[in-house]
């Protein structure tokens, strides 16, 4: 006969979303509304930035910025920015893999509702839906964090732009 285990025993890692939420989002069309008159050849640049804060042991605060510039032959068509952030709980992790979790996973989450949040707010600004790709976020931990070891900065300052 097979011996039960008391039900409150951990039976390893924790990981749970508390909160998902937008904590800021901008839009400007400053060249509106000549911009509309203008042949729709947009050249995107996308910044991405993460930040974590550690609420209490066991909770932290992961917000990622997603920065979406559109230009039409040098003048600026809009510029979206949403901060995006969740409220995430880690419990029984341990210390190595917590920065994976907090700087990868945890954006991953996120990001498909920046994404929206921007697209939405690029539609309801009278421009041609955007499309943006997913995103890698283990990648660009990986070489943020290469990026450290290069520069001899020792500290992990939570960022991956």
């Amino acid at each position: 006969m097979a011996e039960q285990q008391p039900v409150d025993q951990q039976q390893g890692p924790e990981f749970a979303i508390q909160r998902l939420y937008i904590k800021d989002l901008s839009l400007e069309a400053p060249n509106s509304p000549k911009i509309f008159l203008e042949e729709w050849a947009p050249e995107l640049n996308l910044d991405l930035e993460t930040k974590t804060e550690k609420l209490d042991n066991e909770t932290h605060e992961v917000t990622l910025r997603v920065t979406a510039t559109v230009k039409i032959k040098d003048k600026t068509a809009f510029l979206v920015e949403v901060a995006q952030a969740g409220i995430f709980t880690l419990r029984g992790f341990p210390a190595d893999q917590e920065r994976p979790m907090l700087g990868s996973f945890c954006p991953t989450i996120l990001y498909p509702y920046a994404r929206e949040v921007v697209t939405d707010a690029v539609i309801k600004a009278g421009f041609p839906q955007l499309y943006l790709a997913p995103v890698n976020f283990d990648a660009l931990l990986a070489e943020h964090d290469q990026q450290e070891v290069s520069s001899g900065d020792g500290e992990s300052g939570g960022s991956v732009h």
